[in-house]
């Protein structure tokens, strides 16, 4: 009799796989054929669940998105404006070991999205991650952490792009990537709309 094997718990298998092996060796180093030996499964295996290396690395953005998304709900659970946004740009930021790896999977993926116009459309972080940001700057101008002629929307679009452009750096190794210029280039951003202190 034929063995029954769930479809989505092999894909999901297949997903854990490649970013095992980004994880310990390099995204260059996640080919099918590592997957598949990280499996103990041979290489054909791995296309009957999916059609083709776009689709692994599209399913593994989205594994990082929810996991990058619940540590933020994590980590703000109970706080609120500039409290809150710190502890979300630290899980979005390249600033360990963890975020490294992501920025790898993350940026890989941007270059198979430019090449291939097919692959499944990726979730629009901005909007959504632009949106909590967004709310926790109102929460900080509430509680006179900013001013409130701070141009919320323009702050967050240049936020945004910074974590952006650190990931790349991170995927690239560039030896401008550590946690304190980053979380200072993120200060620096905020810092006009900083009330005067006494």
């Amino acid at each position: 009799m034929p063995k029954i094997v769930d479809h989505d718990q092999r894909r999901s298998e297949i997903i854990e796989a490649y970013l095992t092996v980004v994880a310990r060796d390099g995204l260059a180093a996640a080919t099918s054929r590592a997957i598949a030996a990280e499996l103990n499964i041979g290489t054909g295996a791995l296309w009957h669940y999916f059609d083709g290396f776009d689709e692994v690395a599209a399913g593994a953005y989205a594994r990082i998105t929810d996991r990058t998304n619940t540590r933020i709900a994590a980590a703000t659970a109970g706080l609120r404006g500039l409290a809150a946004f710190y502890a979300m740009i630290r899980e979005i930021l390249p600033l360990t070991k963890v975020t490294v790896d992501e920025a790898f999977v993350v940026v890989g993926f941007w270059g198979r999205l430019a090449a291939n116009s097919k692959i499944e459309e990726a979730p629009d972080l901005g909007e959504f991650w632009g949106g909590q940001m967004a709310d926790r700057f109102r929460e900080a101008i509430a509680d006179g952490e900013l001013l409130p002629s701070i141009p919320i929307s323009d702050v967050v679009d240049v936020l945004l792009t910074i974590c952006i452009g650190e990931q790349v750096n991170a995927a690239m190794s560039a030896p401008m990537v550590n946690p304190t210029r980053q979380l200072a280039l993120v200060d620096h951003c905020l810092l006009p709309w900083r009330p005067p202190t006494s």
